[in-house]
């Protein structure tokens, strides 16, 4: 059974929709309040199926995979709100159809990607200044992909002031489950 309050590598805190800390054990926190717990997929999931085939680059370079604020909106539910997070990994153009079909076969670990392309068109300004996670190497040709990413979460619960606690993972820091990765395949 998982501790979800010590099972994280990391956690980001937030009261009233700030950032207070980063914390590798939130039992303190759990103490205070019945909390809720949202569990959502992850596309660390099946990147060892992308890079087994044309690599993933922030594997290839032993980043974090980089992850940018977009200007697309998330559907608000009462106060939690913020605009989607993506995550971006550079592919060849002659690659770019197996990284969509591929992945868009797992809507458990986010699915296919929203963008592929020019970042502008979803509001991010520099692929070199990423909001999360780390910056990494983009060859000349290569087509930036963008995929829906669980930090969104982590901006919906700064969207809402009036929460007066919230803990998300820190970006890059997810559980780790038992759940095979073929459990995440849509059918």
């Amino acid at each position: 059974m998982a501790d979800l309050s010590t099972d994280l590598p990391l956690y980001r805190v937030f009261r009233h929709g700030a950032f207070v800390e980063e914390t590798k054990n939130a039992s303190r926190f759990a103490k205070e309040n019945n909390l809720i717990f949202f569990l959502v997929g992850c596309s660390f999931s099946w990147e060892h199926i992308l890079h087994a085939q044309v690599g993933v680059r922030h594997i290839e370079e032993a980043k974090n995979v980089p992850m940018f604020k977009t200007n697309i909106p998330n559907e608000h539910i009462g106060e939690f709100g913020g605009n989607l997070v993506v995550s971006m990994r550079p592919c060849k153009p002659e690659d770019l159809k197996y990284c969509i079909d591929t992945t868009s076969e797992y809507p458990g670990a986010h699915g296919g990607p929203v963008h592929a392309g020019d970042p502008s068109a979803i509001g991010i300004e520099d692929l070199g200044k990423p909001d999360y996670g780390d910056r990494v190497t983009i060859h000349d040709g290569e087509v930036p992909v963008f995929w829906p990413c669980g930090v969104t979460l982590l901006e919906a619960s700064t969207s809402c002031k009036s929460l007066p606690l919230a803990i998300t993972h820190s970006p890059g820091h997810m559980l780790i489950t038992d759940i095979f990765v073929d459990e995440l395949r849509g059918g």
